[in-house]
C-alpha cells in the first residue's frame, strides 16, 4: 500500500513523515515514542487513547494518523508538568491504583479545564464518562479533580 506524506505539529515539534493510510494515530504515536497513549478498547469506548488535537480531545484508536496532516497534536509528553501536578491530586486523594487510566484521563482533565469555566459536578462527570477505571470508584477522582479546578482558580 502507498504511503501518504503527512505534516504535523506532535508535542510542539514539527514532524513530516509518510505514514500507511489505514495505520491509526495510536499505533504512530507510539512509533514516535509518545508511550503514554494506551491501547485498551480499540473501540473508542475506554478512553485511554486520548490525546489533543488542536487542544481538544479525540480518541487515538479510531482516528488514522493522515488525519493529524495539518493538526497539532498533544500526548501526555507534551504537558508533562500540568500532568505531574494533576497526577499529585490523583494521588493525594487515593485516586492513583494501577494508573492505566490515567493518561486518557489527565489529557481529558486538562482539556476540561481549558474548556470549561467552573464546571458543575455534573459537568466534570459528564465531560469524563468515556475514561473507564477498573480500579477506583470514581469518588476518589472526583474529588481530585474538584481539588485541582478549585487550585488554578486561584490562580487565574
Amino acid at each position: 500500500m502507498a504511503k501518504i506524506l503527512i505534516s504535523f505539529t506532535l508535542n510542539g515539534k514539527k514532524i513530516e513523515d509518510a505514514v500507511s493510510p489505514d495505520q491509526p494515530l495510536l499505533e504512530y504515536l507510539r512509533e514516535k515514542g509518545c508511550k503514554s497513549v494506551k491501547r485498551g478498547c480499540e473501540t473508542s469506548n475506554c478512553g485511554l487513547c486520548t490525546v489533543l488535537m488542536d487542544n481538544k480531545p479525540i480518541l487515538s484508536c479510531t482516528m488514522l494518523a493522515v488525519r493529524a496532516d495539518g493538526h497539532n497534536i498533544i500526548t501526555l509528553e507534551g504537558k508533562q508538568q500540568q500532568a505531574e501536578e494533576i497526577g499529585s491530586y490523583l494521588a493525594k486523594e487515593g485516586a492513583e491504583q494501577c494508573g492505566f487510566c490515567s493518561p486518557g484521563l489527565i489529557m481529558n482533565i486538562i482539556a476540561m479545564k481549558d474548556e470549561l469555566k467552573n464546571p458543575s459536578e455534573d459537568e466534570i462527570r459528564e465531560y469524563l464518562s468515556g475514561n473507564l477505571c477498573r480500579c477506583t470508584g470514581y469518588v476518589s477522582q472526583l474529588r481530585a479533580i474538584k481539588a485541582y479546578l478549585v487550585s488554578k482558580e486561584d490562580c487565574q
